[in-house]
């Protein structure tokens, strides 16, 4: 009787202590999953910039020693411009360096014409939906907003299990309980099947 107790008890303080950090997170992934759903609500993000830039003799020949010149080639760029997006990918090529920057907020393709010296950049600012869509996905993003989807993930099921624990409690409605439990596991299980 009293572990029982105890058991219930222990599941109302874990409800109540996640429910704080779930509530934040629930509300950004609902409402961010609420816009993944309906992209035609929004306009689309800004027109990607484009221009040009000429690269310094000195800074060519340090390049074309390189076996990769990837980080000599950003350097310099993010010193002449703001760049926007970290480092995705690159491959040299015929005489050409092409460099690719992606994150949440953007991405930025670059071409670097090792015979010209010509590097051209062409960015794509990211609109704000489309910010909060990719954080929603983990698209891109860094190892601390990994790391912030799992643990709201976790909390959230730790959330939702002490609160079904704490629903199941109430032994007089017991029986609505379970039969509402597997109606609710059928619905979900039949709009999964239509969706597939």
């Amino acid at each position: 009787m009293y572990q029982r107790r105890d058991f219930y008890r222990h599941a109302r303080y874990v409800h109540g202590w996640l429910s704080a950090f779930a509530f934040i997170a629930l509300i950004f992934f609902s409402v961010t999953g609420l816009l993944l759903n309906h992209p035609e609500w929004f306009k689309p993000a800004q027109q990607e910039q484009s221009n040009t830039i000429i690269l310094p003799e000195p800074l060519m020949q340090t390049i074309v020693e390189q076996e990769n010149p990837t980080q000599i080639i950003l350097d310099y760029l993010r010193q002449q411009q703001s760049l926007v997006g970290r480092y995705q990918s690159s491959e040299i090529l015929d005489g050409e360096v092409m460099i690719r920057l992606d994150s949440p907020a953007g991405s930025t393709d670059i071409w670097v014409l090792l015979d010209t010296a010509e590097a051209e950049i062409t960015m794509k600012p990211a609109s704000t939906v489309s910010l909060l869509n990719d954080l929603h996905r983990g698209k891109n993003v860094g190892a601390g907003w990994s790391w912030l989807i799992d643990i709201s993930a976790v909390i959230i099921v730790l959330l939702s299990l002490a609160g079904y624990i704490l629903f199941l409690t109430l032994k007089t409605r017991l029986l609505t309980h379970l039969t509402l439990t597997a109606v609710s596991l059928a619905l979900i299980t039949l709009l999964i099947w239509s969706a597939v």
